[in-house]
């Protein structure tokens, strides 16, 4: 059976704030039964290099070691690993390249690292930089969280994005042998919208049951990441699925409001999906 990701990529920086989306990589890469591959991106500049050659140094020396404890760390999960180092001014951007060049259809990578003047993010700034800009689906992974081996559940709305999300929810899930729950959010219960949110879901179950999956569905009403979280608690859902479209404000939130509050909050992975 084929799996939605088959070329995956392990965003890292091998710190304490990437044990997770490596421990979800790993069993990721396993239980797809793929190569993994893995980017560490260092901060370098030609000014820099001269101004601070000691500091420069001290960065490669850094990057050599944690290369090699992702490699062992690989061996021990049974995992064929393949680590490449990036340097550069935007380390986002080479994450980004990286993943344009390995042509991957997955990135998997922290929610955010240490803590700054921008705590005030929810999600890291490179972090939610690589979102903005990935040439693929990118999995948002908090420090504590594990791979998904309960339910899945995916946010669809009436965006062009929305089928999607339910064909990536629904491979995931037929993949893990998983239940699968469709949710729309409405702001206000009107007929319009209700009447609009309905036609999306059945379309999304529609597509969920091509693929082989007999989806549940849910029509909520309020704040959509405020719902998106409370109906993965009350199903105990593992993975929540998400598009990246939305509104921004391309200052702070580079990508979609709802998905950047959904993949700040939850205490699971977050699948955000490109259109």
């Amino acid at each position: 059976m084929s799996h939605p990701f088959e070329r995956i990529l392990l965003a890292t920086e091998h710190s304490e704030f990437d044990s997770g989306s490596e421990r979800v990589a790993f069993d990721l890469a396993r239980h797809c039964r793929t190569p993994l591959a893995a980017v560490v991106p260092v901060f370098s500049n030609p000014e820099y290099e001269v101004i601070a050659p000691q500091l420069a140094e001290l960065a490669e020396q850094e990057a050599a070691i944690n290369i090699k404890k992702l490699y062992e760390a690989a061996a021990i999960a049974g995992v064929q690993l393949e680590v490449n180092a990036r340097r550069g001014a935007e380390l986002y951007s080479e994450i980004v390249q990286e993943a344009v060049d390995r042509k991957s259809d997955l990135i998997v990578i922290r929610r955010r690292g240490k803590r700054s003047f921008l705590s005030n993010l929810l999600i890291g700034e490179m972090v939610s930089k690589v979102v903005a800009h990935s040439p693929c689906n990118v999995l948002l992974v908090p420090r504590d969280a594990q791979m998904w081996s309960r339910g899945i559940m995916a946010a669809v709305d009436n965006s062009p994005n929305a089928e999607h999300i339910a064909q990536v929810a629904a491979e995931v899930a037929l993949q893990c042998g998983l239940p699968l729950t469709l949710v729309g959010v409405i702001s206000h219960d009107t007929d319009t919208l209700r009447i609009m949110t309905e036609r999306t879901i059945v379309h999304a179950l529609a597509i969920a049951s091509s693929v082989g999956v007999n989806a549940q569905s849910r029509i909520l009403v309020g704040k959509s990441f405020e719902q998106i979280l409370n109906a993965a608690k009350e199903i105990s859902a593992g993975l929540i699925v998400v598009g990246r479209h939305g509104e921004s404000n391309l200052i702070r939130t580079p990508f979609g409001g709802t998905t950047h509050k959904v993949g700040g909050l939850a205490d699971i992975p977050v699948l955000v999906v490109r259109a």
